[in-house]
């Protein structure tokens, strides 16, 4: 009785693109994804660091406790126009978002998205405490307040220093890829290093800053301590430091503009800055929201220029999220109100997103 030979098992491309990515699967999961959940677990308990280090018991499950711990307090109410500029443009993004519905300016989803969050700034920011009430948290939305501010300012600084500097650039010859390299050169630099640099430059006595302000007539400006200038300090060296990929970003999306666009517009004497603003940023939108993305995820993590510079001085001026968040965990050793703040902080990072990436897929169509 004549056996057939065994069919040897051969993979299809499914199993073997499965087999190819569960090394990546498997360490992102590792350090990506259970890390996420089990923040979220954490951040239901009161977990002090030092104790559940050497009792694993010693924490208590507590729900939403931290949350409202760091979010809320006694006697909290709402009231018009408490941050009145806040809420005043809110106000204004509103009308704002139904004038261009109204005028067929925008999709349906565009605007409904411009008006949440045009009514959350109306809304949130009514909140405050009542006679006699109090935050139990007093440092949290302030410091909410300021990586908002933060992220605000750096993110639009960033973009807009890129691209114009990317269409500087745009020429293939020697010199600009020279240009180029010195300013991706900010980009592969420590925060340590980073900072050093900008502290010295913003050195009262001997700092570049202070030299040319004096060369002008003017007084130097103690950056560093001072209460109205400390926060645009940090955000000018953040500029500075993340201009690189972003350069690099908005000249591949210059690159790949067809130069048939740019002859076609030249015969209309389209040129100069109208050909930048009618043919440039028309096929630039994908790169400027990619750009837009990466910047509001990266900045809302600021924590490093904080912690070295100023050291969320003076007065908690230049406090940011993250830097309280490490502060809580490690120097207070409340890992449980930590992870609640880390959670927040996801949730902030996620939403900005999410929108930017909704109004760039209806300005695409």
């Amino acid at each position: 009785m004549s056996g057939s030979a065994p069919q040897k098992w051969r993979m299809n491309q499914t199993q073997a693109a499965f087999v190819l990515l569960l090394p990546f699967l498997a360490t992102y999961a590792l350090f990506l994804i259970y890390p996420f959940f089990r923040g979220i677990w954490i951040s239901l308990h009161d977990w002090n660091l030092m104790a559940v280090a050497f009792n694993p018991d010693a924490k208590e499950f507590v729900g939403l406790h931290n949350y409202e711990r760091v979010m809320w307090g006694e006697n909290i109410t709402w009231g018009a126009f408490v941050n009145p500029l806040v809420q005043i443009s809110g106000l204004i993004g509103l009308a704002l978002s139904i004038f261009l519905r109204r005028t067929g300016r925008v999709s349906k989803v565009t605007a409904i998205a411009l008006a949440i969050a045009a009514v959350l700034l109306v809304f949130l920011p009514g909140f405050h405490p009542g006679e006699g009430g109090r935050w139990y948290d007093r440092r949290f939305w302030p410091t909410v307040g300021n990586t908002m501010m933060f992220v605000g300012l750096t993110v639009p600084g960033v973009t807009v220093s890129a691209l114009l500097l990317a269409a500087a650039l745009n020429r293939e010859t020697k010199a600009m890829t020279v240009f180029r390299t010195l300013f991706f050169l900010s980009q592969i630099l420590s925060v340590t290093v980073v900072t050093l640099i900008w502290q010295i430059m913003f050195s009262p006595r001997q700092g570049l800053v202070a030299n040319v302000t004096e060369a002008f007539g003017g007084t130097p400006i103690v950056w560093l301590t001072d209460e109205r200038f400390a926060m645009a300090a940090i955000v000018i060296t953040t500029i500075w430091w993340s201009l690189g990929i972003a350069m690099i970003l908005f000249l591949a999306g210059l690159q790949d503009i067809s130069k048939d666009l740019y002859e076609a517009a030249s015969l209309d004497n389209a040129t100069g800055l109208r050909a930048f603003w009618y043919i440039t940023l028309p096929n630039l939108k994908r790169t400027v929201t990619l750009v837009i993305v990466l910047q509001v995820i990266l900045q809302f993590q600021v924590f490093g220029q904080a912690h070295l510079m100023t050291q969320g001085g003076p007065n908690d001026t230049t406090q940011v999220l993250v830097r309280y968040i490490y502060q809580t965990a490690f120097r207070d050793s409340d890992l449980g109100r930590a992870s609640a703040m880390a959670v927040f902080l996801f949730v902030i990072m996620g939403a900005f997103s999410v929108l930017q990436f909704v109004l760039g897929r209806e300005e695409d169509r």
